[in-house]
């Protein structure tokens, strides 16, 4: 309120990409909306003067992961913004410099749990199984269509053998799978200690019955898979990306689906994302396509957005958490 009783608008924050219609429910809002105005995007906005327009008078931004990026450029376009809160404690989508620059203060969250090597598990036997296919033909009359393998005595390759890596291996053995890895630095010593073989590049990819990628997106592995390495798998093996799209030459893969020359592939994650309705993945029937939903759970929802929370309040009477 202004002096003389004239009451002034509440500053704004904008919470972006709720795909789910979940992040009000996720968590207890009430104090924020006693100083502030809330409002919810629920589409992906890609067309960035567009979103320039959503945004321009938010004071605060809350982004779910990398969906949207925030480059120097965009930030420019922000002068309103003083608080950008993204959910995890690293986004690669977010000009860290430019924003200090800028002054807007960036925040993170911890994670709760570690969905993604559930996922990772989940995703192989619905791909080898066949889940998707059997459920639409059952829902449209048929009965017994596909015919695949079973994971026991088959042999998964791990593309990156560390902190989502190693229990995807470990789950995989319960399952009664041989496990090799591979990645740049991984030794035989590293590996061992987790009843995981270290193999060379050229064998992983040669002699792995399914191949599983969990490395992080940077410049040295995008499209650290290629055609060669494509090339190397048998007709009957399998591939699984649940990191990054660009770690996979997507090209590379489309041909390699299209020609049979793998049997398949399971993806959660795209070069592009949400993946464009047009795009050939989606007409592909050798593939498992879900909307990067590794890390999408309810308890880590609550975690994130109850961070969130309280992110902005404390950043609000000037002690800023979990800076980024």
């Amino acid at each position: 309120m202004r002096p003389g009783g004239e009451l002034t608008a509440m500053p704004t924050v904008t919470i972006l990409d709720d795909y789910q219609r979940v992040a009000l429910t996720s968590a207890d809002w009430s104090a924020v909306l006693d100083r502030y105005t809330i409002e919810v995007i629920n589409e992906h906005i890609p067309d960035r003067d567009a979103l320039v327009r959503r945004l321009r008078d938010s004071e605060i931004v809350v982004a779910m992961r990398e969906r949207t990026r925030f480059p120097a450029d965009l930030l420019r376009a922000l002068p309103t913004l003083r608080l950008l809160v993204t959910t995890g404690m690293v986004n690669a989508a977010i000009d860290l410099d430019a924003a200090r620059r800028q002054g807007v203060t960036v925040c993170g969250t911890t994670g709760w749990g570690n969905a993604m090597p559930e996922l990772t598990i989940g995703m192989i036997i619905a791909l080898t199984r066949n889940f998707a296919q059997e459920d639409a033909a059952v829902r449209a009359g048929g009965w017994q269509h596909t015919i695949g393998p079973g994971l026991a005595g088959h042999t998964l390759g791990v593309v990156g053998l560390g902190r989502l890596g190693t229990p995807v291996a470990r789950l995989a053995q319960a399952f009664e799978m041989s496990v090799i890895a591979w990645s740049p630095h991984l030794t035989p010593q590293r590996a061992a200690p987790h009843g995981v073989r270290a193999v060379s590049r050229q064998e992983l990819f040669a002699d792995s019955d399914v191949i599983t990628i969990h490395m992080p997106l940077s410049e040295t592995t995008r499209g650290l898979v290629g055609a060669a390495d494509l090339a190397l798998m048998k007709p009957s093996a399998y591939l699984v990306n649940t990191s990054r799209g660009p770690i996979v030459d997507e090209e590379a893969l489309l041909a390699a689906l299209r020609e049979r020359r793998i049997a398949g592939a399971g993806l959660d994650v795209y070069d592009v994302e949400p993946l464009p309705v047009d795009h050939p993945l989606r007409t592909l029937r050798n593939t498992l396509l879900l909307p990067h939903i590794g890390y999408v759970t309810t308890d880590s929802y609550r975690t994130f957005y109850e961070q969130i929370v309280e992110n902005i309040l404390a950043w609000h009477d000037g002690a800023p958490v979990r800076l980024l």
